[in-house]
């Protein structure tokens, strides 16, 4: 026997195990889907009246998107299906110990179960998988598929917010007296994390009606909210803290208003990016809508105060007198609580300290000399000095019309000097007040943003930690 005729003997004693085995399945096949003994259309029941228990599990893949401008929730899951279907078992030692074959879903019977709450139509799986079936009649099928499911999205606390997106299965022609689902619960160890959402729990519940039989999964999300955070709530934190320090900015460089209006129209930018995310709905506002309308109201009453405060700075002895109070309160008070000297006390310390240490009165350099307030300060300097007092002159001198004129001429000036002073020293006390108009707000203010931002950023921590039950 040559090599040629061994290889070829060879050859055949591999192949007839396996042909004898292929035939034996092919021959299994045959008699199971005989068309006088077996119909994909018909309920695998002994009894019309029985009842055929279906095992639903679900395995969940990925959460692909969450929508919340169009409400609904798209996963990639696989969907476990199994029965038993006495028409399908078969003795193995009459079929070369076959334990199983896999046959086209289209050849068995199966359960119409289909997603109830689908989003765009899609009712079924997505693709029909070979079903395997047992020599017991056992049939296992996985069929894998991306559903598009409403999800009801609620934005009280975006985006710190948790959703609650279901999938609701159900027979959609059989009623619970012919098919009884049996939910399994779910698996997710094949599960690929998302870049948004973590998946907290899937709960699985059955809910049986009058007729009908529904496996539903809850599916608990909460947002991962680091991408809104450094994108929008950091944003609008750093342009309200900058919002404040236009009261540290002096009312003379004249960009206090003009710097908050800039800032609420950057704060109208993020108003419109928030209004193309969340959904059109008027149930409730989220949380960052909510504080970006408490920064631009913030930002409104810093522009209407900033105003006031220039308005305060430029005024003057000819359009407004100040009132007692607020003398008092801005000039007396405020300054000696803050340990700062108001407008006018340094420049009459110095002269009350200069005409001390010369033993004048205070004022002594004020009157005419030319006129009898000067002679009745001379008589009180004579009489304080012990020397006797001067008597009064009767006969004043006689001025010529030209120095007459002259000291009317010197007079006008120094009234005009004196004027001009006076309206200097009113317009430094405005000047001041303004000034701690702006002290007073910049701490205000302040205050009110850290307040607002702890209550309305710790309401959803706080719901979630003292929610009852």
């Amino acid at each position: 026997m040559d090599g040629r005729t061994f290889l070829g003997l060879w050859a055949v004693c591999l192949a007839v195990p396996g042909a004898f085995g292929a035939a034996s399945e092919e021959r299994l096949v045959r008699q199971l889907f005989n068309e006088s003994r077996y119909s994909p259309d018909v309920r695998p029941v002994v009894a019309p009246a029985d009842v055929l228990p279906v095992n639903f599990k679900l395995l969940v893949i990925q959460v692909i998107a969450v929508n919340e401008k169009e409400e609904y929730m798209r996963t990639n899951v696989w969907v476990e299906l199994s029965w038993v279907d006495y028409r399908l078992a078969w003795n193995k030692e009459d079929f070369d110990h076959i334990p199983s074959i896999r046959v086209p879903a289209e050849s068995v019977w199966k359960p119409d179960i289909v997603l109830l709450n689908n989003k765009d139509g899609q009712y079924d799986v997505a693709l029909y998988t070979k079903a395997i079936i047992s020599n017991e009649g056992f049939v296992y099928w996985l069929p894998p598929s991306i559903f598009t499911s409403e999800c009801s999205i609620n934005v009280r606390h975006f985006p710190f917010d948790k959703q609650n997106c279901t999938l609701q299965f159900s027979s959609w022609t059989y009623n619970k007296r012919e098919v009884d689902l049996v939910s399994l619960g779910f698996v997710y160890d094949d599960f690929k994390e998302s870049g948004e959402w973590q998946i907290v729990d899937i709960p699985s519940r059955r809910v049986e009606t009058e007729d009908s039989v529904f496996v539903i999964y809850d599916f608990m999300l909460a947002r991962k909210p680091l991408f809104y955070i450094v994108n929008m709530i950091v944003p609008i934190i750093l342009l309200t803290l900058l919002s404040i320090l236009v009261f540290y900015l002096p009312v003379d460089c004249g960009e206090k208003v003009g710097l908050c209006i800039n800032i609420l129209l950057a704060l109208v930018v993020f108003l419109l990016l928030i209004a193309d995310i969340i959904p059109a709905t008027s149930m409730d506002i989220p949380l960052i809508g909510r504080y970006l309308m408490f920064t631009m109201i913030f930002v409104t009453v810093e522009t209407v105060t900033s105003i006031y405060v220039s308005n305060i700075h430029f005024r003057g002895a000819s359009t407004h007198v100040m009132s007692p109070w607020i003398r008092y309160i801005f000039l007396k008070l405020l300054p000696r609580l803050m340990k700062v000297p108001a407008p006018g006390e340094e420049q009459e310390e110095e002269e009350s300290t200069k005409e001390s240490a010369n033993g004048h009165l205070p004022g002594a350099n004020g009157p005419n000399p030319w006129g009898a307030d000067a002679i009745e300060l001379r008589r009180r300097r004579d009489a304080a000095d012990g020397r006797p007092p001067v008597p009064p002159r009767t006969d004043r001198p006689q001025l010529s019309p030209d120095l007459r004129e002259a000291v009317g001429q010197a007079t006008t000036v120094s009234d005009h000097f004196r004027d001009g002073d006076t309206d200097a020293a009113v317009s430094d006390e405005w000047k001041f007040v303004a000034t701690m108009v702006d002290w007073i707000c910049l701490r205000l203010f302040a205050l009110a943003l850290l307040a607002g931002s702890v209550v309305l950023f710790a309401e959803p921590w706080y719901e979630q930690s003292f929610r009852p039950g």
